[in-house]
C-alpha cells in the first residue's frame, strides 16, 4: 500500500503511532522494524543500537535507539517479549534500515510473551491507513523512491548553475550514492532530463510541490 509516496506493506502489523511494525513469522517469532514514516523522519541514520539478545521487553518500551545528524530517539516495541536475534547488517550499515525498512533493514526478532492479547493493539495496513496518512501530514514526512545521501537546496539559482554544482558533487561521491536536489527553476524538469541523458546517471524519483521541484539522482559506476 502506498500513501503519499510512503510504502506500507500489507504483510505486517503497525503500531498506533505508525512508527514501528511487527511481522509474525511461521516460527512464532516476531520481527520488528521501523516504518517508512520514521525512516523519513530520522533522515540518514548513523547509528542503531538494539537491545541485546536475551533482553526482556514490555510493549511500548524501547527495543532500539536510532541516531542521525538530525534525530535521536527510541524505536518502541510493538509487542512484549524477549530479544532472540538482532540484525547485524544494520549495525554495520545503518542506511539499510532507511533504504529497506521492511526487508533487510529489520531491527530485532522477539519471542513474544503476550501476543494474543497485544495483537489487538496493532493494525493491518488497510485499517491503519487513516492513522498513517494523518502521521505523514502531522510530521510533514516526505518519502522518496530512494534514500538521499546528499542534499542540494538550490532556491533562486538558475538550473544551469545547479547542474555545475551537481557535476562537481557527483564527481567526488561513491557510486550508488543518491543526491536530492531541490530547485525552484521552472526549467528544471527538462534540464534534469537532459543532464541524466548526458551523464548516464538516472533520475530515480522526481515530483513537484508547489513551486519547488524535487529530484533524486543516483550515481552509477
Amino acid at each position: 500500500m502506498d500513501l503519499e509516496g510512503c510504502a506500507f506493506p500489507e504483510d505486517v502489523l503497525y503500531d498506533r503511532e505508525g512508527l514501528s511494525w511487527a511481522r509474525v513469522e511461521t516460527s512464532g517469532l516476531v520481527t520488528v522494524g521501523i516504518t517508512s514514516i520514521l525512516a523519513a523522519l530520522a533522515g540518514r541514520l548513523t547509528s542503531i543500537r538494539p537491545k541485546p539478545v536475551g533482553a526482556g521487553l514490555e510493549q511500548g518500551r524501547a527495543v532500539a535507539t536510532l541516531e542521525s545528524g538530525k534525530y535521536f530517539g527510541p524505536v518502541r516495541a510493538p509487542v512484549s517479549g524477549v530479544v532472540e536475534a538482532t540484525n547485524g547488517a544494520v549495525l554495520v550499515r545503518p542506511k539499510a534500515c532507511s533504504e529497506d525498512p521492511y526487508g533487510e533493514g529489520w531491527l530485532v526478532r522477539l519471542r513474544p510473551s503476550r501476543l494474543p492479547a497485544e495483537r489487538a493493539d496493532l493494525l493491518p495496513a488497510t485499517e491503519a491507513a487513516d492513522l498513517l496518512r494523518g502521521q505523514i501530514a502531522a510530521l510533514r514526512v516526505r518519502c522518496f523512491a530512494a534514500f538521499p545521501d546528499h542534499e542540494m537546496f538550490e532556491i533562486g539559482t538558475e538550473c544551469a548553475a545547479v547542474l555545475v554544482k551537481l557535476d562537481e558533487l557527483v564527481g567526488r561521491i561513491p557510486a550508488e550514492e543518491v543526491v536530492h536536489i531541490v530547485s525552484d527553476d521552472w526549467t528544471a524538469p527538462a534540464e534534469m532530463a537532459n543532464w541524466s541523458e548526458r551523464t548516464g546517471h538516472p533520475v530515480v524519483d522526481s515530483r513537484r510541490e508547489g513551486n519547488l521541484f524535487h529530484f533524486l539522482v543516483r550515481k552509477v559506476p
